[in-house]
């Protein structure tokens, strides 16, 4: 059995006893673009309508010469697209096939399920409302239609205080529900996830994310689909011994 068709084995210790049954519950926050979505949301809009200039800003985000804020409001103003041709595009977007599942698994465990993104909240809607998953609590920067053709970002959940300068700082949404629901299982895939990741009481880990909590000794599971980490969910609000 490799580490993937047995996650857990190569995560790190879990902060958990296996007789530890009178703690707070559980809840999940989720990222949304690679994670749940096949496809980063925002890269494909500025890949299709994007004009000239959004690739510069995308280059001075990754030098760290601008915050992820300042980057996707500066991109976000050069969208040349219409309300219907964001709306086409967005029918194409897949999610991952498992994720209804694990969303089904965890609400039938009674844990409350958050989409947390530093993505665009229309755009989030508008997939998961495709999908069956309207339901789900959506925490995103906020995409403003100007007229006919042009778009503005609001960042309503940025903070001052966010290492990344993101528009919506993750770090603090996971202790808002720390606060209320004890203790969060975190789902993420990249470099977004990396701050929070690291905050989480225990990490669903995609793509980069796996690397990272590796090498930072945070506990988690490395998961290629949600229909591998669904049966870990399960474990994990049970808290076996098998989570260490």
């Amino acid at each position: 059995m490799n580490e993937l068709d047995n996650p857990l084995s190569g995560a790190a210790a879990s902060p958990w006893e296996a007789d530890d049954t009178s703690a707070p519950g559980w809840m999940v926050q989720s990222d949304f673009d690679g994670t749940i979505s096949l496809v980063d949301v925002t890269d494909s809009l500025l890949n299709r309508f994007g004009l000239p200039g959004w690739q510069q800003l995308e280059e001075d985000w990754e030098r760290g010469k601008i915050g992820s804020r300042e980057c996707m409001k500066g991109q976000v103003a050069l969208l040349d697209m219409s309300e219907a041709q964001l709306g086409a595009h967005l029918d194409t977007i897949a999610i991952d096939p498992g994720f209804a599942g694990f969303v089904a698994s965890a609400q039938a465990h009674g844990m409350v399920v958050q989409v947390v993104s530093d993505g665009l909240d229309r755009a989030i809607h508008h997939v998961l409302n495709r999908h069956g998953l309207g339901h789900l609590e959506v925490i995103a920067n906020r995409l403003e239609q100007v007229d006919e053709r042009r778009w503005r970002l609001e960042s309503p959940w940025a903070s001052a205080r966010c290492k990344r300068a993101s528009g919506n700082c993750k770090c603090e949404r996971l202790a808002e529900q720390q606060a209320v629901h004890g203790r969060v299982l975190y789902v993420g895939d990249s470099t977004s996830d990396f701050c929070v990741s690291g905050r989480a009481d225990f990490v669903f880990a995609k793509y980069r994310l796996i690397a990272h909590c590796a090498s930072q000794g945070i506990a988690h599971a490395p998961f290629i689909d949600f229909a591998q980490a669904t049966p870990w969910l399960d474990r994990l609000v049970q808290g076996q011994e098998a989570m260490a």
